[in-house]
């Protein structure tokens, strides 16, 4: 068979108009619950409990449970043994859609080990069943006396609420639903919509001031004293103290990342190295997280004296003697609050408040986020004989995951959750994975399996227009070792709401990141260790839930390796520095087309304006920024009207040759033999992965510069073209000699007026959306 041709359109965001909230269409003023997903209608049976059931075993007990019928559909509750009064409190729902039957029948059975018997059923009408109005007002259950296969009333009642209703219905989240039939019992619990919080994460910085009265063993030579620090699976060393004694001294600054509840203590040791890899214990000290001071700012806590102990066991004939050795370390341990601790790329992360929730900013808008249905997804598994797929979405905002349920066994599902964020920053990215579900027997079958990743989109924040409703299917592309894959797609609506226009404006002109991380910055080299264990924790605290958030999927959220080596993504990332300057190449073209005379008209225009410019140089700056205001009022014509989506031509993921995909997906360190090649292959990545980085940094720079007037983040835009236009205003009514002798003044100014905190454009700068919420 012929490899289908590349065509661009099928990878390209479409819009679509659904009907949400039952009847409106995207961009309509929805006001209402669950007014961003299309209504679903559902048949919920509410089995409550049941009384003076009749006996059927020989001994005169009854072992009961309840079977919910519906056409080819049949859900059961858990049984009770010996209880003729059982109490289940279960609820079924039955997706309207795949109704293909009259009547409802729940039937209450005795669990044999051969055959269930029959104890009764009661039988509904479904042209007879009520609609619940409104939908979320609750609906009495009522006794039902049973009756036997001929329709007469024997012994037993039976207590149920049934009722016909939609997704928005309170009892839908924990409901039974008629898709997971197949499902085992044990397995429910990873089909059912869940929400997940990210424990909250703490810098823990360890300042080592110094030691005293440590007993080496060897007293003939000078000990080469270090502190070793460890928090968990994070493990930290302090240099060699250059003072060669028992009193030895460091002040040298150690940084973790811990979560709330603290579990683990801090373990701080004192070691000698006494030979090549090989260290001697000269003490130790544990310190619970949970007795250590909090800061909120720079101000330093108090240090304090803490005992290192080491136990020595000597043996004097036949008896053990135990001796205690005890010496101090003088150590200044705090909680940085003030920080935000990175678990996601600053590129597109989601949060950046700080730690301390005194420090937190009022929120300025709500996100709203319906996760509608997905289309033409590919079989992911087999199952007999056929291929199938168990398709959920995790969409994840700030510290608040949230996971739909699983549609069983469909290519085309829909889900139809609806879900809300608040807002803290515009400049924020809000991410969305499909995912298929590989663990659904539950138990030991689903032990060790892994679940496919089927695709993901991002949308920034900045980028949507306020109170707007916007529907789109976002193309489900994977890259994998033979190139890139449309998985299907997937169909959102998204609406941000302002609560304040003018506190959202006034975010543009704020720091970025909290204070603390420019009055105190962390290295490079720190922030990126430090992110690898916060990811780290993240992942383990939610596979610790339940239903688990498993590895692979906080890490595919996370984007735990982007840092990697590729050479697609250093090509990707050249033509965006290219593109970048590709504007400034145009104008040094049309500027050597004037100085050749291609156009004699436009050359004859141009000196005359430079004639103008030069005798009246005061018009120079205003008639800058009036064209730049013009120049950005122009391009509002052509804004985006999209939210932006991943492109596989700007990732240069549909022109990657075969090679190169196998080097992106290659281990680290590569399983390329031989050794040799091994080690340089490694070396190589590693110092191209960096230059990738800044390659992307630089290409970051250039698309903000670009931005600025395209209207990608419409309000970023409105603020430079209304600073253009006051600009260009100010600039013309003020003598230009004065303007360039204050101009000169402020950049030459005397360090004593500059501040650590960053400017206010350069702030908005780095508000500015890139390209790389788009990049795959």
């Amino acid at each position: 068979m012929m490899q289908r041709p590349f065509r661009p359109e099928d990878y390209s965001l479409k819009q679509t108009s659904p009907h949400l909230g039952g009847g409106g269409v995207a961009g309509d003023k929805l006001t209402s619950t669950y007014d961003l997903v299309e209504q679903m209608q559902y048949l919920y049976v509410r089995v409550v409990k049941a009384k003076d059931l009749p006996a059927k075993d020989i001994t005169g007990s009854l072992d009961p449970y309840v079977e919910v019928k519906l056409g080819n559909y049949k859900g059961t509750t858990r049984h009770f043994e010996k209880k003729t009064n059982p109490e289940w409190n279960q609820v079924f729902a039955f997706s309207k859609d795949r109704i293909q039957a009259s009547n409802l029948e729940v039937i209450v059975k005795d669990k044999d080990f051969v055959k269930d018997d029959f104890v009764g059923r009661i039988t509904f009408d479904l042209s007879e069943i009520p609609k619940r109005v409104p939908p979320d007002s609750p609906l009495a259950p009522q006794w039902y006396r049973l009756e036997n296969k001929n329709g007469d009333k024997i012994k037993g009642e039976l207590m149920l609420a049934v009722w016909m209703g939609t997704q928005a219905d309170e009892a839908f989240p924990n409901a039974w639903h008629s898709d997971a039939a197949t499902v085992p019992s044990d397995g429910l619990a990873n089909i059912r919509s869940k929400v997940y919080l990210t424990p909250k994460l703490w810098y823990v910085r360890v300042n080592v001031i110094e030691a005293q009265d440590l007993q080496p063993i060897d007293k003939g030579r000078f000990p080469e004293v270090f502190v070793k620090a460890s928090l968990g699976n994070q493990v930290l060393r302090t240099r060699i103290s250059s003072i060669r004694g028992i009193n030895p001294v460091w002040n040298e600054d150690l940084m973790f990342v811990a979560a709330e509840p603290f579990e683990e203590h801090l373990s701080i040791s004192v070691e000698d190295r006494v030979g090549p890899n090989k260290e001697e214990l000269l003490g130790k000290t544990i310190i619970p997280l949970q007795s250590v001071d909090r800061r909120l700012d720079y101000k330093p806590v108090l240090s304090r004296w803490y005992t290192i102990e080491k136990h020595v066991v000597i043996t004097e004939g036949d008896k053990k003697k135990e001796l205690k050795f005890s010496s101090r370390i003088h150590l200044r341990i705090c909680l940085d609050g003030g920080y935000h601790v990175l678990d996601e790329s600053t590129h597109y992360s989601s949060d950046f408040r700080p730690t301390a929730k005194q420090l937190w900013k009022p929120s300025i808008g709500v996100l709203e986020l319906g996760i509608l249905n997905a289309q033409g997804l590919l079989p992911m598994k087999t199952k007999d004989g056929k291929g199938t797929i168990d398709s959920y979405c995790i969409a994840k905002y700030g510290q608040k995951w949230v996971r739909t349920r699983t549609i069983i066994d469909s290519f085309a599902p829909k889900w139809n959750e609806q879900y809300t964020w608040e807002v803290y920053d515009p400049c924020t990215v809000l991410t969305i994975g499909v995912f298929d579900n590989c663990n659904l027997q539950g138990g030991e079958k689903s032990a060790g399996t892994r679940d496919s990743k089927i695709g993901k989109v991002r949308i920034r924040l900045s980028t949507l227009e306020t109170d707007k409703v916007y529907t789109h299917a976002y193309p489900l592309l994977v890259l994998l070792p033979s190139g890139v894959k449309k998985m299907g797609e997937v169909q959102l609506a998204v609406r941000f709401t302002s609560s304040s226009l003018l506190n959202m404006m006034h975010m543009y002109l704020l720091p970025l990141l909290p204070k603390m991380h420019y009055l105190f910055p962390l290295s490079v080299t720190q922030l990126d260790n430090l992110r690898n264990q916060a990811t780290q924790i993240v992942s383990m605290r939610l596979g610790r839930a339940e239903p688990p958030l498993r590895k692979e999927i906080v890490e595919y959220m996370l984007d735990v390796d982007s840092h990697m080596w590729s050479m697609r993504k250093s090509k990707a990332n050249f033509f965006r520095i290219m593109g970048v300057l590709s504007g400034i190449i145009a104008v040094g073209k049309w500027f050597d087309q004037i100085c050749n005379w291609r156009n004699p008209l436009t050359t004859v225009l141009i000196h005359v304006l430079f004639v103008i410019l030069v005798l009246y140089p005061e018009l120079i700056l205003p008639t800058v920024f009036l064209y730049l205001f013009l120049i950005g009022v122009w391009y509002y014509r052509w804004r985006p009207r999209h939210p932006p989506h991943m492109d596989t031509r700007l990732s240069h993921a549909d022109t990657a040759h075969p090679d190169e995909l196998d080097e992106e997906f290659d281990t680290f360190p590569t399983s390329r033999p031989p050794d040799i090649v091994r080690m340089r292959y490694d070396r190589l990545r590693s110092v191209a992965g960096k230059i990738q980085t800044v390659v992307g940094d630089l290409a970051t720079q250039g698309e903000r510069l670009q931005s600025l007037l395209s209207w990608r983040d419409p309000r970023a835009t409105a603020l430079f073209v209304i600073f253009c236009l006051v600009a260009a205003i100010v600039l013309y009514v003020t003598p230009f000699r004065l303007v360039s002798f204050l101009a000169g003044i402020y950049l030459l100014r005397h360090p004593r007026f500059r501040h650590k905190m960053p400017s206010v454009p350069l702030n908005f700068f780095r508000r500015l959306p890139a390209r790389t919420d788009s990049m795959l």
